[in-house]
């Protein structure tokens, strides 16, 4: 029950995503199909089974659930329909996610935020279209995704040092926060396998950063 309740606290059903975007079952799969638009981030099958004067009955259910930011993505798909289009909003939504994250002071060696990020970005669509950051992240979104990857590399990067320095440090917590405020909380059940518990919540015991963990 607790996974049920996170699901619906957190997630649009299927059938909630196709009531607010005002498209189909039909429509949206066609979209999926095309390559426009996520899966489902948790698809859950309910064996129910009940007793009554009136005898035993069984039924099966299955619910797809996806993030609440798809709304807005599906308004997108809807609006634009050519693969190249909605692959470009994607894209520059990711990369001015990235400029604005090096604005702000946050900072990576890696090639894939370099020489590598065209290349790096078409990876990023596809994990995006397989639903994979329904589930990870807050809104699913293309600014979410590229904090969540940001952050993930400073604090990898960062922790490499057998000791830091003041400056690493605060670097290190900017890196912490970040990610925290961008990933999703995570099913009951894959929490202790998540990113946030290995690199925010594990990363703050270790190095006694301040807590600023989001709580629902």
């Amino acid at each position: 029950m607790e996974l049920i309740k996170y699901l619906n606290d957190n997630f649009f059903t299927k059938k909630e995503l196709l009531d607010v975007s005002k498209v189909t079952e039909l429509e949206l799969l066609s979209y999926q199909n095309d390559r426009l638009m996520p899966k489902c981030s948790y698809k859950l099958t309910l064996n129910v089974k009940s007793d009554s004067f009136f005898g035993v009955h069984n039924d099966e259910q299955e619910i797809e659930y996806y993030a609440k930011g798809y709304a807005s993505w599906l308004a997108i798909v809807q609006s634009l329909k050519s693969p190249e289009s909605i692959y470009a909003i994607f894209y520059n939504r990711y990369k001015i996610a990235i400029e604005n994250l090096k604005e702000q002071g946050h900072y990576s060696i890696s090639y894939k935020l370099k020489s590598g990020l065209d290349e790096h970005i078409k990876e990023e669509w596809n994990n995006f279209l397989n639903g994979i950051y329904g589930l990870c992240t807050q809104t699913g979104l293309p600014e979410d995704i590229a904090a969540k990857e940001f952050s993930i590399l400073e604090i990898n990067e960062i922790s490499e040092f057998n000791e830091l320095t003041s400056q690493q440090m605060n670097k290190l917590t900017l890196a912490v926060n970040l990610l925290d405020s961008v990933s999703s909380l995570f099913a009951p059940h894959e929490r202790l396998k998540s990113s946030r518990h290995r690199l925010v919540n594990e990363i703050r015991r270790k190095y006694k950063l301040p807590n600023n963990q989001i709580t629902k």
